[in-house]
């Protein structure tokens, strides 16, 4: 199953009818990250009069929320909203505002908020995350020249290759199509090829 996430974390802040709103955002994986995160950017602004997020993990399939003061539905749902239609998952957004002294309403609010969790996600890396192996292949030199064709068919990322007696290339391919690229390569070097299982793992394929 492929999923979004970030890349790390990042900001946004901007000035609406004289209150600053900081938007930020983090990847996280666990409840007790995203909950670190939160109270992380609630000590860095102890005099914000609210401090709204929202995290979607895959963890449990979960997903939190909260206005931290602010009417209900305000704050908190506009900024979970903002990560769910974007795809986003493994990430915890927090949106700060310092009151200026004008009041924005409900519409107001649900709106700035909204713009608090997009601008941090549009300055954020989005990653695509796919199960994945990585595999070890070793191979004669004579028969290396056959290989990158292959690999650029069935999108396998080389990581590494080491030039000595032979040729031995470190790649990720996704999870379910990592038994067709090896009878892709057996076949192509007529046996002469040996293929190890290094890993499983979680990979970027953006």
């Amino acid at each position: 199953m492929e999923y979004n996430t970030i890349a790390k974390r990042c900001e946004a802040r901007f000035i609406e009818k004289k209150s600053e709103f900081i938007g930020y955002l983090c990847p996280v994986q666990t409840e007790e990250q995203a909950t670190a995160f939160i109270e992380e950017i609630r000590a860095m602004h102890r005099k914000a009069t609210h401090n709204c997020y929202a995290y979607i993990l895959r963890e449990n399939n979960t997903a939190r929320h909260s206005d931290d003061g602010e009417p209900g539905g305000t704050a908190g749902l506009p900024i979970y909203e903002v990560l769910r239609k974007e795809g986003l998952t493994d990430v915890c957004c927090v949106v700060t505002r310092y009151f200026g002294g004008i009041m924005l309403g409900a519409g107001g609010l649900v709106r700035a908020y909204t713009r608090g969790a997009k601008d941090a996600v549009e300055a954020a890396q989005i990653k695509r995350m796919a199960a994945a192996v990585r595999l070890e292949i070793t191979v004669d030199y004579g028969l290396y020249g056959r290989l990158a064709q292959i690999f650029a068919d069935m999108d396998a990322r080389v990581e590494k290759e080491d030039f000595a007696d032979n040729v031995r290339i470190t790649l990720c391919i996704r999870e379910e199509s990592a038994l067709q690229l090896s009878d892709k390569l057996t076949d192509s070097c007529n046996g002469s090829i040996k293929i190890t299982e290094l890993d499983k793992l979680s990979y970027d394929f953006a």
